[in-house]
């Protein structure tokens, strides 16, 4: 009798662990999906999400990696022959040969099937070099056209993909900067010191919206960047130009300078600002640049305070059939506002806000004016902004 009891009592806790299994098994299973975990894989601490992070960047990497690209740059240099008294200065004499000497020197990613690639400006700022793009597989590509972006640092490169019939261009997904999170795994893929292509690192979006003065000494640039994403990604000189992905594989930046003053410290210019240039370039097949036509000089608050006049940007000289002319802005006008915005040496020089607006929009500019006997007045214009690339 009491072996049967004790049977029983086996049993009523085999179907209770059972019935606790099957309710709490689905949950624990999608968790384990959630974080990329498989049976085969060990429970051990922390190896679940290790594992999983490993497996993120590794599919990332066979997904976009065929899609990255290494910009090289062939440029004429000077044979210096050290028993030229020239060369002791360092500087070729006039008669001096050259030879042609191809560089690595960045990086970038193939956004359509037809041969367009972005990179940043920078990487390809020299007019008289000319530029190969060399794919993953090796096969180089003359590149035939470079259009420049002339306010961000943006540039577009055309290839034709029949230079290599035996291979497909890939193009990337370019994702959304505007929902990025301060914490979340980012991936960069390049080509640093413009050695080891299709390097890997990886890191999190450190910070959004930075604003600072970024430059690479290998590739010799300094510039001001604004509403950039910050990542501790590792971006070395030459990866300029080469994507900075999310753990879905999409693009969410275009890595493009390395901080001066610390470690660990990138910077990438968010997708989104790439997405408008190219939707903006494909309508039009160049990148335009509001234009008003005026050259000018900044008056400060002191030498406005000296001089009575107030502080804004002077107005030198008018471009003939400009919309500045056309809008009736004069020489020795001082434009004092746009759009309700204070022109101001400091923060809102006439070229910054200029910047922000696009081809084909009218803006209200007000200007100060002093007629001929000394009187001054203050008045509203409107002025349709025509496009810099045309001039």
């Amino acid at each position: 009798m009491r072996r049967f009891i004790v049977l029983i009592a086996i049993i009523l806790i085999l179907v209770g662990i059972g019935s606790a299994l099957e309710e709490y098994t689905p949950f624990f299973r999608d968790y384990l999906n959630s974080v990329g975990f498989s049976s085969s894989q060990s429970l051990g601490g922390d190896k679940v999400r290790v594992v999983s992070e490993e497996s993120v960047v590794i599919d990332v990497v066979k997904k976009v990696g065929p899609s990255v690209v290494t910009v090289a740059a062939t440029s004429q240099v000077s044979i210096i022959d050290r028993n030229d008294p020239f060369s002791i200065f360092g500087f070729p004499s006039p008669n001096t040969p050259s030879r042609p000497e191809t560089q690595n020197i960045g990086s970038g990613f193939i956004v359509t099937s037809d041969g367009l690639i972005v990179t940043n400006k920078h990487v390809v700022s020299d007019p008289e070099a000319k530029y190969t793009v060399i794919t993953a597989s090796e096969k180089k590509y003359s590149v035939e056209r470079v259009f420049r972006d002339p306010l961000n640092d943006i540039a577009i490169l055309k290839i034709d993909p029949s230079q290599n019939a035996g291979e497909k261009l890939s193009p990337v997904t370019l994702g959304d900067s505007s929902k990025l999170q301060v914490g979340q795994l980012a991936i960069a893929i390049g080509t640093p010191l413009g050695e080891f292509s299709n390097s890997v690192t990886k890191g999190i979006v450190s910070g959004l919206g930075r604003g600072i003065v970024a430059g690479s000494p290998f590739e010799g640039f300094v510039e001001r960047l604004d509403d950039v994403i910050q990542t501790d990604a590792a971006i070395s000189p030459g990866n300029s130009g080469g994507p900075l992905l999310s753990s879905e594989g999409q693009v969410i930046g275009v890595n493009t300078a390395v901080s001066q003053n610390g470690e660990n410290i990138g910077f990438a210019l968010p997708i989104n600002l790439v997405k408008e240039r190219m939707d903006e370039f494909n309508s039009s097949g160049q990148f335009n640049r509001a234009y008003v036509g005026v050259s000018y000089k900044m008056i400060s608050r002191q030498l406005a305070l000296q001089n009575d006049v107030p502080e804004g940007a002077y107005v030198q000289t008018v471009v003939e059939g400009s919309p500045a002319a056309v809008g009736g802005i004069r020489e020795g006008d001082i434009i004092t506002h746009i759009d309700g915005t204070k022109i101001e040496p400091r923060n809102n020089d006439l070229s910054k806000i200029i910047a922000t607006k696009k081809v084909g929009q009218q803006v209200a500019v007000k200007i100060w004016r002093e007629d001929e006997n000394g009187n001054a007045d203050t008045s509203d214009i409107k002025i349709t902004l025509g496009n810099a690339t045309e001039q």
